[in-house]
C-alpha cells in the first residue's frame, strides 16, 4: 500500500472517528446540552434589553409579563432597572454554570478520545511488520502519533462540537430575530451563504497545501530525531555544521510552507473581516430607517443588533471549521495509513510447537521488497544441539539467514521453506517461535532504562542472581559491578553510557536470559577484543549445554571450533564443511583464514584450555 496512493473516503474518516468516540460520546452530549442550555441563556439578555426599553420604560404591550408585574415596574422605572440588572446576572450566572460544566465534560471527553486514539496506534504499530518499520522513518511516525494525532482531536473534540452548538444559535436566533422582523432578518441572512461559500471554495484550493506542510513536518522531525540520535557521530567527525546546515534547509521549506499558508489564510481572514462589518453596518442603516419610520420598535432595534453581532462571528467561525476540517483530513489520512497498514498475521492452523529439532532451509530465495535477491537457492541443514557457523562478505546474506528463521520477514511464494523439527516456520505462532529463538545482532539496542530492566526485558521476573549469571557468562559482570550504582546504573539513550563492547555483552545476556532452545549470535563479538572474545565463547561452550547454536561473524577463531561451517558468497552457498574441511582445500574460507592468522590469533589458539571454546 503505497501511502501516495492512500486517501480515507469521507465514510471511511466517519468511522474512523466513531471508533475513537465511542467510549466518550455520552460526554460529549452531556457537554453539547450544556453548551446549548448556556447559549440559550446568552439569547435571554437582549430580551431582557428589549422588554426594558419597550414595555417597561416604553409603552409597548407585553404578553409573558403579568399586567399587574408590567404596572408595578412601570410605576418604579428606577426599581424596573434594578430588576433587569438582576435578571442579566442570573442569566450571566446559569451561563457561567453551564459554561463550567460543558468544559468539564468536554475536557474528559476529549482527554478519553485522544487516549483512545493513541493506545490503538501504539498497539497497531507494535504488530506491524518488521518490513514495514524499516519502510518508514521514526521521526515521521512519532509527528503522526503525535502532532496530526493533536489534530484530528482538535477537530473532532472542538470543532465539530463548534460546529453543533453554532448551528443550534444560528437556529435560535433567527428564530428570534424573524418574530422580530422579517425583512431586516432576511438582510442578515444574505449575508450567510456568501460568507460559507466563500469560506467553502477557499478551504478546498488550500487542502493539498495542509498536506505538503504536514509532510515537511514529518520530515522536519526525522532530521532532528536521526540528529539526537547520532549527536556522537556528528560530534566525532565535525559534522555540526553541515547538520545545522541540512536541519536549517528543511526548517526553511517548512517554514516557507506556514508563511505561504499564513498570507492564504490572511486573506481569508481579513476579508471575512470585511464581509462582517458591512453586514452590521447594513443591519444597523437598515435597521435605523425601519426604527425611525416605526416598523421596528427601538428595544427590537437594539435587542436584533445584539443577535446580529453574535450571530456574524460563529457564521465565521464555520469557515475556521473548514480550514481545521483540510487539516484534520490531512491528518486522518495519515493516521489511518498507519491503522490501515496489514499487521503481522499468523497462517492458518498456525499453533505453538516446540523448536528443537532440525532447523532446514531448502531451496531459499529472498530479495528485499523490489530489489535483487539476497539469497539464491539456499539449502542446508542444521542439526539440534550443534553449532552452526556462518561465514560471508558484506551483503552476502548472513543476516538475512536469521531474519527469516526469526521471521522478521516472510519468504515470498515459491521462494522455498524453512522448518524447524519438520515443521515450517509459518506454522509457528509468531511469539512463540520469537520466544524460542535467541536473537543477539551486531548493533545491540539498549532502552533508556537501567542496565538490570534492559537484562531483564526477556525475563522481567528474573531475580538479580540469575541476571549476573547470565553476565558472567556474557563476561560483563565484573564491568558493571564497577559502576557506582551497578546494575541500577541508569543506560542513556541507546546505550550511549556503555562502551561497544559493554553493550554487546549486556545484549547477550540479555539472550542468555531468554534460555532459549536456539541461540543466533549475529556478528554480535564484533565490538570486543580478541581475548574476550575467546573468553565469552569458552563461557557460552561450557553453559549453552544442548542448545542450537547459530554463529556470524567475520572473524574465524569465532567460527573456526563449529561443528559446521557455512559460507556465503553473493547469496549463494559457496561451501559448507568443518573448519579442517575448509582450510584444506582452496576457497574463499582458506583466503580469509590464511589473512586473518596472524601472531595475536595463533597465540590465543595455542593457549591451554578450551581454545576459545565455541558457541
Amino acid at each position: 500500500m503505497s501511502e501516495k496512493t492512500f486517501h480515507l473516503s469521507p465514510r471511511a474518516k466517519l468511522a474512523l472517528v466513531w471508533r475513537f468516540l465511542r467510549g466518550c460520546v455520552w460526554l460529549f452530549l452531556g457537554g453539547l446540552v450544556c453548551a446549548c442550555l448556556d447559549t440559550a441563556c446568552h439569547a435571554v439578555t437582549p430580551q431582557i434589553i428589549r422588554v426594558t426599553v419597550d414595555s417597561i420604560l416604553g409603552t409597548e404591550p407585553q404578553t409573558f409579563l403579568p399586567q399587574s408585574v408590567l404596572a408595578a415596574l412601570r410605576a418604579d422605572p428606577a426599581r424596573a432597572l434594578w430588576w433587569a440588572a438582576g435578571a442579566v446576572l442570573a442569566a450571566a450566572a446559569l451561563r457561567g454554570v453551564f459554561g463550567f460544566a460543558q468544559r468539564c465534560l468536554f475536557a474528559m471527553g476529549n482527554e478519553r478520545f485522544i487516549k483512545s486514539m493513541r493506545d490503538a496506534l501504539f498497539d497497531h504499530i507494535q504488530h506491524l511488520s518488521f518490513a514495514w518499520h524499516t519502510a518508514h522513518a521514526t521521526g515521521d511516525l512519532i509527528q503522526r502519533c503525535t502532532s496530526d494525532v493533536q489534530v484530528v482531536q482538535d477537530f473532532v473534540c472542538r470543532q465539530l462540537v463548534t460546529v453543533v452548538r453554532t448551528v443550534f444559535l444560528i437556529v435560535l436566533y433567527l428564530v428570534l430575530m424573524f418574530r422580530m422582523d422579517v425583512p431586516l432578518t432576511l438582510v442578515a441572512i444574505a449575508f450567510i451563504p456568501v460568507s460559507g461559500l466563500a469560506s467553502g471554495l477557499f478551504y478546498r484550493g488550500i487542502a493539498s497545501r495542509f498536506k505538503a506542510a504536514d509532510e515537511a513536518e514529518g520530515a522536519l522531525t526525522t532530521a532532528a530525531q536521526e540528529n539526537l540520535t547520532g549527536v556522537r557521530v556528528v560530534r566525532a567527525f565535525g559534522r555540526e555544521r553541515f547538520e545545522v546546515e541540512h536541519f536549517n534547509a528543511k526548517n526553511d521549506f517548512f517554514s516557507q510552507l506556514w508563511i505561504r499558508l499564513g498570507g492564504l489564510l490572511s486573506v481569508y481572514w481579513a476579508s471575512g473581516t470585511l464581509l462582517t462589518c458591512l453586514q452590521v453596518m447594513v443591519i444597523i442603516l437598515v435597521g435605523t430607517v425601519r426604527a425611525v419610520h416605526g416598523a421596528i420598535t427601538l428595544g427590537d432595534f437594539l435587542a436584533f443588533v445584539a443577535y446580529n453581532e453574535s450571530l456574524a462571528w460563529p457564521v465565521r467561525m464555520l469557515g475556521r471549521v473548514l480550514s481545521d476540517m483540510s487539516k484534520a483530513g490531512v491528518s486522518m489520512d495519515r493516521v489511518g495509513y498507519i491503522l490501515h497498514a496489514p499487521r503481522e498475521e499468523e497462517a492458518p492452523g498456525a499453533a505453538p510447537h516446540p523448536a528443537d529439532g532440525d532447523i532446514v532451509f531448502d531451496h531459499v530465495s529472498f530479495g528485499y521488497g523490489d530489489g535483487p535477491e539476497v539469497l539464491r537457492d539456499v539449502s542446508f541443514t542444521i542439526p539440534a544441539g550443534s553449532t552452526f557457523a556462518v561465514l560471508g562478505g558484506t551483503g552476502s546474506g548472513k543476516s538475512t539467514l536469521v531474519h527469516l528463521l526469526d521471521r522478521l520477514y516472510d519468504l515470498p511464494p515459491g521462494g522455498g521453506r524453512i522448518t524447524v523439527g519438520g515443521v515450517p516456520v509459518e506454522q509457528f505462532t509468531r511469539a512463540d517461535l520469537r520466544r524460542q529463538v535467541g536473537l543477539c545482532l551486531q548493533e545491540p539496542f539498549l532502552f533508556s532504562r537501567t542496565i538490570r530492566e534492559n537484562i531483564a526485558a526477556t525475563r522481567p521476573d528474573a531475580p538479580l542472581a540469575e541476571i549476573r549469571r547470565v553476565c558472567a557468562i556474557a563476561c560483563v559482570d565484573e564491568a558493571v559491578s564497577e559502576f557506582p550504582a551497578g546494575y541500577d546504573t541508569l543506560v542513556g539513550e541507546r546505550g550511549v553510557t556503555l562502551s561497544g563492547g559493554q553493550k554487546q555483552r549486556v545484549a547477550i545476556a540479555r539472550m542468555l536470559l531468554q534460555d532459549a532452545p536456539v541461540m543466533i549470535f549475529d556478528d554480535s563479538l564484533s565490538a570486543v577484543d580478541a581475548e574476550t572474545d575467546a573468553a565469552i565463547r569458552a563461557a557460552l561452550k561450557a553453559n549453552l549445554g544442548a542448545r542450537t547454536v547459530i554463529l556470524i561473524s567475520h572473524r574465524v577463531t569465532t567460527l573456526m571450533q563449529a561443528d559446521k561451517i557455512l559460507v556465503l558468497d553473493g547469496g549463494r552457498v559457496a561451501d559448507i564443511g568443518t573448519h579442517a574441511e575448509l582450510i584444506s582445500r582452496p576457497g574463499i574460507y582458506k583466503q580469509i583464514y590464511d589473512i586473518q592468522m596472524n601472531s595475536e590469533d595463533r597465540l590465543l589458539l595455542e593457549q591451554p584450555g578450551p581454545k576459545g571454546g565455541a558457541a
